[in-house]
């Protein structure tokens, strides 16, 4: 029974320590940042108001039949919007005292007379209150949930115009109230439209698990509910690479949980160094810290030290092999460590040298192997979207495996090797790391103006946000992808 029962003591902890899982990444969009997705938001509404339908309107009233089509929203002001945080829940976006204005045809048979023309109608104390509920889904991606919706026109004015006009204007009163009736009941559904089906679409841009490249891929997903409070969105996401070949692994992160404490600037983003270890294991574990040196590749000056430095140990194995080529082969022996403080990144990397001779058509001799030690400086920095590093040798030295008289006599290797690692080994490893990896952020938003400070166990980089594209835009192009892949398919 106590066996039976075990697990359902444990099952708790496990939850509680599945919930507590360090986040490798971190992004918090401050008021400042609210203020900037305020202009976008207030457009965006703005354009989908102004596409609301209405439908065809016909009624009696005394001996007046009408017929009311073609209903249009002309314009739109918005002036006394606001967008803000929603405490625990989302964003709320308010609209008090604006106006709307339309217009639309009217068709009116008066005992026998008949008349048509058109009819302009202002709504004015037009209040729209709308909250909107942000969670995080079952693939771990930014979602809205659900949206509040409370919309009410205060009054609404009709002016006729045709030649029966003045005879028309006591009518404008009744055929307002409906008027004003109907685009209430039309406000609401189109902002849930809006808000569930194509913002929801835009957050779909935003990468949850994506390729890098052709050895590593990323996971963003959303490790909870995104954290509201009245100054801040705070979104805390896994931030974990993992090699393409085994993209179910998942390492774990025993990391410092980054902090952010600042909201001077739009958008903070923080990364732990699990982010760029995690990295690192991915690239070791799809084997690219591996390097062979040999012919064309070794530089004139290296291979003449080494002949110079193995010349005996050449001529004690076999005198015919002293004119053939020499290579060199790197291995590093585990993933490398980021270590992040207040003064900068390092990356520490333990490699093995192995000095080969190269006899034709025979296979390689073992000359010497020997341990490489090596320190980076690595510079974050952020373009647009695309966080990339830079590596800087830092520190160097080699040891022999095999004695400590080796270990001196491999002193004068230890420019040469140094210069050589600074001009094949670094490159390499920028090469990988310029390109650079997409934070989660939607398509057609950027970085701009960013700064970098370090503290210990992580980086925080604070910036200011940039729209390349109007979300309308955004939103279109994302189906506009859609329609063609479907397109494909069939």
């Amino acid at each position: 029974m106590t066996c039976c029962l075990l697990p359902l003591f444990l099952l708790p902890l496990v939850s509680s320590i599945m919930a507590d899982e360090p986040a490798g990444c971190k992004i918090r969009i401050t008021n400042r940042g609210l203020e900037m997705l305020k202009y976008e938001t207030q457009k965006f509404v703005e354009e989908e108001l102004s596409n609301i339908t209405m439908p065809e309107m016909k009624g009696k009233e005394g001996r007046f039949q009408y017929t009311i089509t073609d209903v249009k929203i002309t314009e739109l002001n918005l002036t006394h919007a606001d967008l803000r945080f929603q405490p625990d829940v989302g964003l709320l976006f308010d609209v008090q005292n604006s106006s709307i204005t339309l217009s639309f045809h009217r068709r009116i048979l008066y005992w026998f007379f008949y008349d048509t023309g058109s009819i302009n109608a202002s709504a004015d104390g037009v209040n729209i209150n709308t909250v909107v509920n942000l969670i995080r889904d079952e693939e771990g991606r930014l979602k809205i949930n659900n949206i509040t919706c409370d919309a009410k026109i205060a009054k609404m004015r009709a002016k006729f115009s045709g030649t029966l006009g003045r005879v028309y204007d006591f009518l404008a009163s009744f055929l307002t109230t409906g008027m004003r009736f109907l685009l209430n009941q039309q406000i609401c559904p189109a902002l849930n439209h809006a808000a569930l089906v194509q913002i929801n679409s835009m957050l779909e841009t935003i990468p949850v698990r994506a390729e890098v490249d052709s050895y590593i891929g990323i996971d963003y997903s959303l490790l909870s509910d995104p954290i509201v409070t009245s100054r801040s969105l705070d979104m805390h996401f896994r931030g974990m690479f993992f090699e393409l070949a085994d993209e179910n692994n998942t390492l774990v992160n025993y990391a410092v949980d980054p902090v952010i404490r600042e909201y001077d600037r739009m958008v903070y983003l923080a990364l732990s160094e699990f982010f760029f270890d995690s990295g690192m294991i991915s690239y070791y574990k799809a084997g690219i810290f591996q390097m062979h040196i040999a012919n064309e590749k070794m530089p004139k000056d290296l291979e003449m030290l080494l002949r110079t430095t193995y010349f005996g140990t050449i001529m004690l194995l076999n005198p015919a092999l002293v004119e053939a080529p020499l290579s060199l082969q790197l291995a590093v022996t585990s993933p490398p460590k980021t270590t992040i403080k207040t003064s900068g990144a390092t990356v520490a990397m333990t490699a093995i040298v192995t000095v080969m001779v190269l006899p034709p058509g025979q296979p390689p001799v073992q000359l010497s192997s020997m341990t490489m030690e090596a320190k980076f400086n690595a510079k974050v920095s952020m373009k647009g979207k695309r966080l990339a590093v830079h590596a800087d040798l830092r520190r160097f030295k080699i040891f022999s495996n095999q004695s400590a008289l080796e270990s001196l006599a491999l002193i004068p290797l230890q420019a040469p090797l140094k210069t050589m690692l600074q001009i094949s080994v670094v490159p390499l490893i920028n090469n990988w790391t310029k390109r650079g990896v997409q934070i989660p952020l939607a398509d057609g938003m950027d970085f701009i103006e960013e700064v970098v400070e370090y503290h210990n166990g992580y980086i925080v980089i604070g910036a200011n946000l940039h729209f390349s594209r109007g979300l309308r835009d955004m939103i279109e192009t994302k189906m506009q992808g859609e329609t063609d892949s479907t397109d494909n398919t069939v």
